[in-house]
């Protein structure tokens, strides 16, 4: 089958694109593309990945990368981030753990995640102390937040699949950041419960059990799935939850920098039309609301699910 040139519109989604909301009780997310969100009560926050510096294609596919601490600085102060406890990688490949370390280091907050993502702070220089290495069915917990970590599977057509044994020093090949284990991220809170599915894929029956009001909901490569794998995937996920609304993550272009409005990934890559045209039918199936998050911008996840 011919693949289409150039990339989707995000056009046709305005309607589904998320609302600003300034924090005023409650939660308060901020998405920084990719699988990146920054959960805040305004007490304390916690980070999934962090990842900000996304070097272009062909850095990634020829060259070495490193992370950009100046980009991490400026995000920071740009957030007003001062309350981070910890920063969370879904997995331990670039686009989750490359800038995770340098968030730590600049915070103070844990790194948690994967023997593998444990490796990669270290070949930063990210002390023991600030290390956290976990399992399925471990639990985290920071201010008011409860993080639980399930293990999950990374989405089809892994390309670096294995684990990081030794502390990962960059500059270095994309493919130095292997994949370690992949979690789905629970995190409880008074206000609510947020799922964090950085990857499009799932253990059979592993979610079921567990009750989501939101969640984070990786669509990357679905457009590349056969439509039984994308039903059964938010059958395994939304659907075992009870969520009522899913926030799209993992469709942008991860090669294009955050100073400019996030881009669907090209046709060659992924197919954010067919991932829409199949998914949308299945929100309005099962009642959910469909939302398509803005970089930087802050918006009330749980808002109006009371």
């Amino acid at each position: 089958m011919k693949v289409p040139i150039g990339r989707p519109s995000l056009r046709s989604y305005l309607p589904y694109q998320q609302h600003t909301a300034a924090h005023r009780e409650g939660l308060s997310a901020h998405f920084l593309g990719t699988s990146s969100v920054l959960l805040s009560d305004g007490r304390t926050s916690v980070l999934s990945d962090g990842f900000v510096t996304r070097p272009g294609m062909l850095r990634v596919a020829m060259g070495r990368i490193a992370p950009n601490r100046a980009l991490v600085r400026a995000a920071i102060e740009r957030l007003r981030v001062d309350t981070l406890a910890a920063v969370v990688c879904a997995h331990s490949h670039y686009d989750h753990a490359l800038d995770a370390p340098v968030w730590a280091l600049e915070t103070g907050a844990e790194l948690v995640g994967s023997e593998s993502t444990a490796n990669i702070g270290r070949g930063l220089g990210v002390p023991e102390s600030s290390l956290r290495v976990v399992g399925d069915g471990d639990t985290a917990t920071y201010g008011g937040f409860t993080l639980t970590f399930l293990d999950s599977v990374h989405s089809p057509g892994d390309h670096y699949p294995g684990t990081v044994d030794q502390p990962l020093v960059p500059p270095a090949r994309a493919g130095a950041w292997k994949t370690g284990s992949a979690y789905s991220v629970l995190v409880t809170h008074p206000h609510g419960r947020v799922l964090l599915q950085a990857s499009a894929n799932y253990r059979p029956g592993a979610l079921r059990g567990h009750q989501a009001d939101v969640i984070y909901l990786g669509v990357g490569t679905l457009g590349k799935q056969p439509a039984e794998f994308l039903h059964t995937y938010w059958d395994e996920v939304v659907a075992a939850t009870g969520a009522r609304r899913v926030v799209l993550v993992h469709w942008d272009d991860f090669f294009l920098g955050l100073d400019r409005p996030l881009r669907p990934m090209p046709y060659l890559l992924d197919d954010l039309d067919t991932t829409m045209s199949r998914l949308l039918p299945l929100a309005r199936r099962d009642g959910v609301d469909v939302v398509l998050p803005v970089s930087w911008q802050p918006s009330a996840p749980l808002a109006g699910l009371t």
